[in-house]
């Protein structure tokens, strides 16, 4: 029993590390992540192709992390990937938002089709993950998820009415 009360307490100073000063510290290694990332992406010759690679190359540096994670630093820097593999994004350093929507349409889509609550935007080849991103991005209601493929871009909506409504939104941006 005593045994029990002691994970408890551990559990709970975890819970307080977590939310008290020490959320510092994971801003810290979070920046450090991010910093390493980049660091890989502008001064290596040698292309990371997927996220397997890139977690080990930060586990040769010392970081390691959990896939989802990496998942999250991915979207948080705005990574594109492309044929061969992980890219910061064209405008890295001058502005840290993503270009606006509206313009990633413009320039990757080609036609958006409804089917019930699910849209399928054709794209440029290499199109689809910009849109993807940049959909998820913008957080709309009517966007309940997107799976991009290199020239396909699905987009599940809660229903066909959102679709209806989200379709019309990208097809005045695609013209």
């Amino acid at each position: 029993m005593q045994e029990r009360g002691a994970n408890s307490r551990r559990a709970f100073s975890c819970f307080q590390i977590r939310t008290g000063n020490a959320g510092r510290k994971c801003r810290c290694m979070k920046t450090h992540r991010h910093t390493a990332i980049r660091d890989l992406l502008v001064k290596t010759s040698v292309a990371i192709s997927n996220q397997d690679d890139l977690r080990r190359k930060l586990a040769a540096k010392g970081i390691h992390v959990t896939q989802a994670t990496l998942s999250r630093d991915i979207r948080e820097l705005k990574l594109m990937k492309g044929p061969t593999g992980y890219a910061l994004p064209a405008n890295f350093g001058e502005d840290d938002d993503l270009p606006e929507i509206a313009g990633v349409l413009k320039d990757f889509g080609l036609e958006v089709r409804q089917a019930q609550n699910l849209l399928v935007v054709r794209t440029t080849m290499g199109g689809a993950q910009p849109i993807a991103a940049s959909l998820d991005y913008e957080e709309w209601q009517e966007v309940v998820g997107t799976i991009a493929g290199d020239d396909t871009v699905l987009i599940i909506c809660p229903d066909s009415r959102k679709a209806e409504t989200l379709k019309a939104r990208i097809e005045a941006c695609i013209v």
